[in-house]
């Protein structure tokens, strides 16, 4: 699923450019990483951000932390959010985070979303995952949180 520059009829006064208003649309790589091969709660959330004008690169299933902070960086992507439904989510959001400081690219905001019990979400947010979401959470509710948090990067 491909859904990177499309816009269902969004015009430009619509589209989302970040909470500083600058630049052009907001881009986010959606991301699954690790072994977890359920990749529909993912599709769904790309789709929203997508309808919502927002340029979104589905990385698709089993990637590895180091492809989607490559991916985000050669995509010039604002945010990466990320997927995990297998309980690897410590491992994988703080590795995914590790890299872009590794790589200057802390201005890549991450979030994420999944099975993730409620006691592990502080520690995530501490390691630097901004938000993450848990089953429940509507599409809209992302959406908002992306463009209220989420500023266009090297503008």
């Amino acid at each position: 699923m491909s859904v990177a520059g499309q816009h269902s009829g969004t015009s430009a006064e619509q589209v989302p450019v970040g909470a500083d208003g600058l630049g052009g649309p907001l881009r986010v790589v959606v991301a699954k990483p690790g072994l977890d091969g359920h990749d529909r709660g993912a599709k769904v959330i790309a789709r929203a951000l997508r309808d919502a004008g927002m340029e979104v690169i589905y990385t698709g299933l089993h990637q590895t932390p180091e492809h989607i902070v490559d991916t985000a960086i050669q995509e010039d992507a604002d945010a990466i959010g990320l997927s995990v439904l297998s309980g690897a989510h410590n491992t994988l959001f703080a590795k995914v985070v590790d890299l872009l400081k590794e790589r200057d690219a802390e201005d890549i905001t991450v979030f994420g979303g999944g099975i993730i019990p409620e006691e592990d979400i502080a520690a995530l947010k501490s390691r630097g995952v901004a938000e993450i979401f848990t089953p429940g959470a509507t599409t809209a509710s992302i959406v908002d949180w992306v463009n209220a948090h989420v500023r266009r990067s090297g503008v």
